[in-house]
């Protein structure tokens, strides 16, 4: 990318920055992973498409900054200091973003190519733990070091298998029971109320 004197970027090369990498963003949550090619970026950009080769030379070069500023723009429900209530608004957003069709479609592609390929593995791993920071967050507040990672796959698990897999509607009841079911005998284990609270 060009720079201007004193090593401060040339604001017409940030501005094409910033519009490649949001169509790139738009492209791969609207159509995948395979529709975002240079051409489909350069369209949607209003750049050509050796601009675009110029600056991202690979598919994986658009997808990493991609999904960089999808994670970066990510927002999660603030902690209220409740266990119960915090995992329910956390597991709510992420369910809603499963909903839309998008995110889980995402999540898709690049775990297909994840097996193959070590930066497909890196941007997996990004948007996991970007999908789960509230949920992740929650649990280490509350819960021994230990139990975090098993209730944080479980409680996810739950909640993609029930949107993705089942199709189905993951309800403020299902959020619930899940919840319920998961933190139950690890916080009576833990000497911790539902509520997050040590027991008297």
């Amino acid at each position: 990318m060009g720079k201007l004197s004193g090593g401060r970027e040339d604001p017409r090369v940030a501005r094409t920055r910033r519009d490649v990498i949001r169509a790139s963003a738009a492209s791969l949550l609207e159509d995948g992973w395979e529709a975002t090619t240079h051409a489909e970026v350069a369209r949607r950009a209003g750049y050509s498409k050796a601009t675009i080769y110029a600056h991202w030379p690979t598919p994986g070069d658009l997808m990493r900054d991609a999904i960089a500023h999808i994670c970066d723009d990510a927002t999660h429900p603030p902690a209220k200091g409740n266990l119960r209530e915090d995992l329910h608004d956390s597991l709510s957003a992420l369910a809603l973003t499963l909903s839309e069709g998008q995110y889980d479609r995402l999540m898709a592609s690049v775990i297909e190519r994840a097996g193959h390929d070590e930066g497909a593995r890196s941007l997996r791993d990004r948007l996991y733990e970007t999908a789960t920071t509230g949920i992740r967050s929650t649990l280490i507040r509350h819960l021994q070091p230990g139990d975090v990672e098993p209730c944080l796959a479980m409680l996810v698990g739950a909640v993609l298998v029930r949107a993705t897999y089942e199709g189905e509607a993951v309800t403020p009841d299902f959020i619930c029971d899940i919840i319920e079911r998961v933190l139950d005998r690890t916080t009576q284990r833990n000497g911790v109320r539902p509520d997050g609270q040590p027991h008297p």
